[in-house]
C-alpha cells in the first residue's frame, strides 16, 4: 500500500512530471545494462575459453567429422558431404557423411559441456577453395587449453584411421595441396622388381635419412635428400617410388612443373607447405627444362607455357629459402638432356639407373606369377636373355597378363611374342 502512495506521490511531482524522474529510471536502467554486460564479458574472458577453427585451417574437415560421430551424435541439425570409396576391385562406392549444419550444437566431452557455433560468410569467400568463409567456434567453461588439445588429437587420430594402410596422393591446387583422386592400397615394395639390391639401397638410403636429422645438424648440412632415376620408359620408376612410399608410410606430392601459371614464388611455397610425410615427386623433369647448353640448339616442350624459370627450380631445390627436412624425387627417361647444374650433390644425392630386365629380374617376375614353378621360371629367363632384345618389366607384365589363363608351359613355348603384343 506504501509503494502504491509512493508511486502516486511521484506522478503527481512537477519535477518528476517534467523528465527528470523519466530520465533518472532510464539512466539507471542502461548503467544495469552495461554493468550486466561488462559481467558476462568478463566471465567469458576469464571463466569460459574459446577456440576458433577457420575454414582453411588443415584441422577443419577433422573437427566437423571428429563432431559428428564422437561429440553431437544427437544433433538434429546436418549438413551433408557425398564422397567415393573405390574398393581393391575398382568398384566405386557412394557414401554420405553427415557433419553438423551452420548453428549451434553442443555436446559433452569429458565431464565439460561444449557448445560449437558454426558459422558461414555469405559475402566472404575462400579465394583459393572458391567456398563461402567458415568457422567453427568452440566454447567451455575453465581455463584448461588442454581440452582442445586433446579434443584436436582425437580429431586428427580418427581422420587418419581412414587412410590407414593407404598412400594418399596431393596434387598442387592454387598455392596448397589438395588430395587426388582416391587413396590407394599401399604397395608392397617387393612387387616391383628391379635389379638385384637397387630397392633396398634406395630404401636404406631414405629410412637412415629419415631415422637421423640430428646428424645433419651437427655439421651444419640442410636436412633433406634428393634421388633422380633414370632410364628406358616401363622399367619401374614410377612405380618403385609409389611402392617406397608404401613402404615408409608416406603419401606422395606429384608436382607438374609444366603447370600452366606455376611461378618461382608459388613452386616455392607449394614446397614449403607439402603435407608432412610425404615425397614430392618431379616426374619426367626433362621435359620441362632443357640442358642450358643446348637451349639454343633445342627448345623445352613447353616454353611458352610455364613461368617457372630454371634458376627458380634450382634455388627451391638447394638455395637459401628451400625447406628442409624433405625428400624429393625426380624421375627421367633422358639423362643427358638435364643441366649439370640440376642434377649436381647437393640437389641429387643419389642417381641410380633403373633399367631393362636381367636374366634374375625376369625370372623373378615369373615367379611372381607362377609360384610353384621354379624350375620353368629359370627356363624362361634364358630364353629371354637369348633373344638379344631388352625388354621392360613393363612388356614382361603384359606378357604375363596376356597368359594370365596359360599353363607355365604354354607361356614358355611362346617367348618370342613379348615384342609383339600391344
Amino acid at each position: 500500500m506504501a509503494i502504491s502512495e509512493y508511486v502516486a506521490s511521484l506522478s503527481q511531482n512537477p519535477y518528476f512530471g517534467a523528465g527528470f524522474g523519466l530520465f533518472s529510471v532510464g539512466a539507471g536502467a542502461a548503467i544495469l545494462r552495461k554493468g550486466f554486460q561488462t559481467s558476462v564479458m568478463l566471465f567469458r574472458r576469464h571463466c569460459m575459453i574459446t577456440l576458433e577453427v577457420p575454414c582453411r585451417d588443415k584441422s577443419y574437415q577433422w573437427l566437423l567429422q571428429w563432431i559428428t560421430q564422437k561429440g553431437a551424435k544427437q544433433t538434429q541439425h546436418l549438413s551433408v558431404e557425398t564422397s567415393f570409396l573405390q574398393k581393391d576391385t575398382g568398384q566405386i562406392k557412394t557414401k554420405y557423411d553427415f557433419i553438423p549444419s551452420v548453428g549451434q550444437h553442443f555436446f559433452r566431452y569429458r565431464g565439460s559441456w561444449i557448445k560449437v557455433d558454426r558459422t558461414r560468410e555469405q559475402h566472404t569467400l575462400d579465394l583459393h577453395m572458391g567456398v563461402p568463409w567458415e568457422t567453427v567456434t568452440l566454447t567451455a567453461f575453465g581455463r584448461n587449453k588442454q581440452l582442445y588439445y586433446d579434443i584436436l588429437e582425437d580429431a586428427r587420430t580418427l581422420a587418419l584411421k581412414q587412410h590407414e594402410g593407404m598412400t594418399v596422393m596431393y596434387t598442387a591446387m592454387g598455392s596448397e595441396w589438395r588430395p587426388f583422386g582416391h587413396p590407394r592400397k599401399r604397395r608392397p615394395l617387393h612387387s616391383v622388381v628391379l635389379r638385384a639390391g637397387l630397392a633396398e639401397k634406395i630404401l636404406t638410403d631414405c629410412l637412415d635419412f629419415i631415422d637421423n636429422p640430428g646428424w645433419y645438424t651437427d655439421r651444419g648440412i640442410p636436412y633433406r635428400r634428393g634421388y633422380l632415376l633414370h632410364g628406358p620408359p616401363g622399367c619401374g620408376k614410377s612405380s618403385y617410388i609409389m611402392a617406397l612410399a608404401g613402404q615408409l608410410e608416406y603419401n606422395i606430392c606429384v608436382l607438374n612443373l609444366s603447370e600452366r601459371g606455376l611461378t618461382d614464388d608459388r613452386l616455392n611455397h607449394l614446397l614449403s607447405v607439402a603435407p608432412q610425410q610425404s615425397i614430392i615427386l618431379l616426374e619426367d623433369i626433362d621435359a620441362a627444362f632443357v640442358s642450358r647448353e643446348d637451349t639454343a640448339k633445342q627448345k623445352a616442350a613447353y616454353e611458352g607455357l610455364n613461368r617457372v624459370t630454371f634458376s627458380g627450380l634450382l634455388n627451391c631445390l638447394d638455395g637459401v629459402a628451400s625447406t628442409e627436412a624433405r625428400i624429393v624425387f625426380m624421375t627421367t627417361n633422358y639423362l643427358e638432356r638435364l643441366d649439370p647444374a640440376l642434377i649436381r650433390p647437393g640437389r641429387v644425392d643419389m642417381k641410380e639407373y633403373v633399367g631393362y630386365c636381367d636374366e634374375q629380374q625376369v625370372a623373378l617376375m615369373f615367379l611372381r606369377f607362377y609360384k610353384e614353378a621354379a624350375e620353368h621360371s629359370r627356363t624362361f629367363a634364358k630364353k629371354v636373355m637369348e633373344q638379344g632384345k631388352n625388354v621392360s618389366p613393363a612388356q614382361i607384365q603384359g606378357y604375363f597378363m596376356f597368359h594370365k589363363h596359360s599353363t607355365p608351359e604354354e607361356v614358355l613355348a611362346n617367348v618370342e611374342s613379348i615384342w609383339t603384343l600391344g
